[in-house]
């Protein structure tokens, strides 16, 4: 069974960066759309990226396009967030996902987080200002 787990959060001035981890086992990274989720106190969970590795695709938000990118190590079975240029308005617990039934970052309903199961316990990033 298809299993993720977050890592790498933590406490970071604004200004600063970190670098989320996704482990995935139980299946291979690169035949999976993994979506990168947040969820701040009170509002709703949202995506901030999304990668399918053996086509390349990837898809950002313009809320975080030009500070976060999405990779992955196919060898690791891991998919990464950098975070960079962290802003207080990015604190919220991180989570990672598998997009179910139709894997790929594309499509009307890419962001919703009800097209995403296996997800993981999430990880918590705070931003200080």
């Amino acid at each position: 069974q298809l299993q993720l787990v977050e890592s790498g959060g933590g406490l970071v001035q604004s200004g600063g960066h970190l670098r989320l981890s996704c482990q995935v086992s139980g299946d291979t990274v690169d035949n999976q759309a993994i979506g990168w989720f947040r969820q701040a106190p009170g509002k709703e969970r949202e995506m901030v990226s999304c990668i399918r590795s053996d086509d390349g695709s990837k898809y950002l938000p313009n809320s975080v396009q030009g500070r976060f990118t999405i990779s992955a190590d196919n060898a690791k079975n891991t998919v990464y967030l950098q975070m960079n240029g962290l802003k207080p308005e990015d604190t919220a617990v991180y989570y990672c996902a598998a997009r179910l039934g139709f894997p790929y970052c594309a499509g009307a309903e890419l962001t919703d987080p009800r097209e995403y199961a296996n997800w993981g316990p999430g990880t918590q990033v705070t931003v200080s200002p």
